[in-house]
């Protein structure tokens, strides 16, 4: 097999390789900015879905004729909706290998998200240390931004997470 991996995969035997998803805690470097791919493009069934996950069945997110009324003049997509798509976007990079979430902070909603709208994610690794609790994982903290298709900052949050020190060796258990 070639010597040379394509980045983002590690060999597990001759001739096959591996994805890896997140990365680990020596690999994210305080200012490291990510930019996530692909984007999103919201759907109506991503708003229904949502509103009625959380229960919020504020007309404003599910009722076309008067969200047609407001200020918006169509239906406003559901905050926590465009939150947990844009952390979501994250995931692949910043935590796949998360140990586990420990907050969530600082969420700034900045701009209305409609049905139709493509958002994209970015994050900058704000800090990072090891873990005192958890011999071997580390405490990453990164601040992630939300943008639409022309854009405009539609969300912006801080999340903190463990992360392991050692990536390989809890890929190597996990069979990931």
């Amino acid at each position: 097999m070639n010597d040379t991996l394509p980045r983002g995969y590690r060999c597990i035997a001759q001739g096959r390789i591996r994805e890896n998803v997140g990365l680990g805690y020596d690999e994210l470097t305080v200012g490291l900015v990510i930019e996530h791919r692909p984007g999103r493009t919201l759907t109506e069934l991503d708003n229904l879905m949502g509103t009625a996950l959380s229960g919020n069945p504020a007309p404003i997110h599910t009722d076309a004729h008067y969200s047609s009324q407001t200020q918006w003049g169509r239906i406003l997509v559901c905050g926590g909706v465009t939150l947990n798509l844009v952390a979501g976007m994250t995931v692949r990079s910043t935590s796949g290998m998360t140990v586990a979430n420990l907050a969530l902070d600082e969420v700034r909603f900045e701009a209305p998200v409609f049905v139709g709208d493509t958002l994209y994610a970015q994050m900058e690794v704000a800090s990072r240390r090891p873990s005192e609790s958890r011999p071997g994982t580390g405490i990453v903290t990164c601040r992630t931004s939300g943008h639409n298709q022309v854009g405009t900052r539609v969300l912006t949050f801080t999340r903190t997470f463990f992360v392991p020190t050692d990536p390989d060796a809890v890929r190597d258990a996990t069979n990931y």
